[in-house]
């Protein structure tokens, strides 16, 4: 039981660090509520399933040749423009309403998926990190152990993604107008910022070639 809370607080620890996926629930649970920040986390949490699936079997070193790569930071640039523009055409909108409803559920799942595998500072992350701890689980556990304690990290990160939608969604209920939109605004800032650090490690990349 132990080795397993140990796996569940490492999936929480994996999503806790801020970075586009917190700052694009954080906009969602303000404008939308709690079901449109937790698709976030979801379509996020899809995607890292996808790179644990990848490291269990060795895909993720072909993620890590120069030419995916240039093209993961490029694409992950479009993707986190494209959220920060249309995040920050929405500020204004903004208000207390619990009616109000802008962007579909489907495209929100889709927004967390494609920002979580376009980033390739996750799946350098996730390589590094549970990848390590995916090979000491291979050589100390059995398979049916193996799989109980990747399902205990996606736990976690359910967890969190079920925390962030919550706290966003209260911030939208407690909080001013003015304040609501102030959040919203950092929120779509950090995203840029995040996009104008993706565009520069593609183009290093580019010019390496």
């Amino acid at each position: 039981m132990g080795v397993f809370l140990s796996y569940l607080v490492l999936g929480l620890s994996l999503a806790a660090p801020i970075g586009p996926i917190n700052a694009a629930q954080i906009n969602q649970g303000i404008k939308n509520g709690f079901f449109h920040s937790w698709l976030i986390g979801l379509g996020s949490i899809v995607g890292e399933f996808l790179f644990i699936i990848a490291i269990f079997f060795g895909l993720v070193h072909f993620l890590e040749m120069p030419i995916m790569k240039t093209f993961l930071w490029s694409f992950g640039t479009f993707v986190l423009l494209y959220t920060a523009i249309e995040n920050m055409v929405s500020v204004p909108e903004i208000d207390n309403s619990t009616n109000r409803q802008t962007d579909s559920l489907k495209k929100t799942f889709w927004s967390g998926f494609f920002l979580t595998i376009t980033n390739p500072l996750s799946i350098l992350f996730w390589l590094g990190i549970y990848g390590s701890i995916l090979a000491n689980t291979i050589h100390r556990y059995d398979m049916p152990h193996v799989i109980m304690y990747g399902s205990a990290v996606l736990l976690g990160l359910m967890m969190w993604d079920v925390t962030m939608a919550v706290l966003s969604s209260s911030f939208r209920k407690i909080l001013t107008p003015t304040l609501l939109k102030t959040i919203s605004f950092v929120s779509a800032l950090s995203l840029f910022g995040f996009a104008g650090y993706f565009g520069f490690q593609a183009l290093q990349l580019l010019f390496r070639f």
